[in-house]
């Protein structure tokens, strides 16, 4: 078999592993905006492509006899503060472990990496129990504090492994010219680190808004459910039937997530090149 063929077949190898990937991620999603389109609120009744195209879920999701609005705003709150905490946390943690020499810095290290091997079921338990002692039980500020505690041990390292590129040259420039760290921290190296920022502000915008498992076990009170707690009661109950208005719930969730992305797109494809050039 010469070169040529051989490189073709590779070719249409990798086509066809994609085309199987996209098939598999695609039609769940096409089957769930078909079905949100569908009139009638049957699962079995509905089909890919609606026969009588309508809008009555959307339309009953932001209508007086649905919590669905109040479910959103829960959730973007909890979102945004989580993203806006993340990344300050995150950069703060990161600057100092990776530009600071102190006690304990490289078990602290080992710490972060030991943490991330256990799943975050295990500790359910433990921070149910502790949210109920602090009497944030039940609320989103406890349910937000639990998401940043959470979030610090992999961003850490993800952000510390960036920090770690950027010359140290540049931090000693700056302190000639009289920068103290606070400064060489604001106007260095958060310029230069704002790709990873802004993976880790997109990544910490999304996990509230898909999460179940930990508000479900946190929220008891429909008034502070977030979106996929609140989703989750339509089909939830014995004669609950609402897939169509489940479906039509999950398509809106993708809004926000699109905005934020291409909010941050510029931040994600700029590079630490043209960064330390602007700088």
């Amino acid at each position: 078999m010469n070169s040529s063929r051989k490189s073709k077949l590779e070719v249409t190898g990798i086509y066809l592993i994609i085309a199987i990937v996209a098939v598999i991620i695609f039609y769940p999603l096409v089957w769930t905006i078909g079905m949100s389109f569908n009139q009638s609120s049957s699962l079995y009744s509905s089909s890919i492509i609606p026969e009588n195209f309508s809008l009555d879920h959307y339309k009953w999701l932001f209508s007086p006899e649905s919590d669905y609005l109040l479910w959103y705003k829960n959730s973007l709150i909890v979102s945004v503060a989580n993203a806006i905490g993340s990344v300050i946390l995150t950069a703060l943690v990161a600057y100092a472990f990776s530009r600071y020499q102190f006690v304990g810095r490289k078990n602290g290290l080992y710490v972060f990496l030991l943490l991330q091997m256990f799943p975050v079921m295990m500790a359910m338990v433990a921070l149910y129990i502790f949210l109920n002692m602090i009497g944030l039980l039940d609320s989103l500020f406890g349910l937000i504090l639990i998401y940043l505690g959470g979030q610090i041990p992999f961003n850490a390292w993800l952000v510390k492994g960036y920090f770690d590129t950027i010359p140290r040259e540049l931090d000693e420039a700056a302190k000639i010219d009289g920068a103290g760290h606070l400064k060489v921290f604001w106007s260095i190296m958060l310029p230069l680190a704002k790709p990873i920022l802004a993976v880790v502000a997109l990544f910490n915008f999304m996990s509230p808004l898909f999460d179940f498992l930990l508000p479900s076990i946190v929220l008891s009170s429909e008034e502070n459910y977030t979106l996929a707690v609140g989703l989750y009661n339509f089909i939830n109950d014995q004669f609950s039937n609402n897939f169509t208005r489940f479906a039509a719930g999950s398509v809106l969730v993708a809004v926000p997530i699109a905005a934020i992305y291409l909010f941050l797109q510029r931040y994600l494809i700029s590079g630490l090149a043209a960064g330390g050039t602007k700088g």
